[in-house]
């Protein structure tokens, strides 16, 4: 087994697809349905969609709760991204070492809807990704 994707609702798609392909997605294709769109998504590098945004209007707004945390995406360069996106429009906090200088680099920013996104730099001597070697 593996995970395909995560999927978000969303209340108005247009202005999530505007957040979402500011942050470097890509539209990968559309499913409509009746009262629906689905939109799937990915990053440039990556061979498939990860990521998924779900537009049912007649649900009414979307209420993030208090069950959702973040999505995490990792990036390159942090201090870039930043700059980016902020030319973009977007407003990323500012740039964090939660583990100390050694660690990984984190900002943190919300979507439309109230989901939050960390974006992480993770520093060299890290494998690429959360594995058993991280731990070890």
């Amino acid at each position: 087994m593996k995970t395909i994707l995560v999927a978000f609702r969303v209340t108005d798609l247009d202005r999530s697809l505007e957040f979402y392909t500011a942050l470097g997605y890509v539209e990968l294709g559309r499913v409509p349905g009746d009262d629906s769109c689905l939109v799937l998504l990915k990053f440039p590098e990556e061979p498939a969609a990860t990521f998924e945004l779900v537009h049912r209007p007649g649900d009414g707004p979307v209420d993030v709760g208090s069950g959702f945390d973040h999505l995490a995406i990792q990036v390159d360069n942090l201090a870039d991204t930043l700059q980016r996106l902020t030319e973009a429009g977007l407003e990323p906090g500012p740039l964090e070492h939660p583990g100390g200088p050694d660690g990984p680099k984190t900002s943190w920013l919300t979507d439309p809807d109230g989901y939050r996104v960390e974006l992480v730099q993770w520093p060299p001597t890290l494998p690429d990704g959360i594995t058993a070697a991280t731990f070890a």
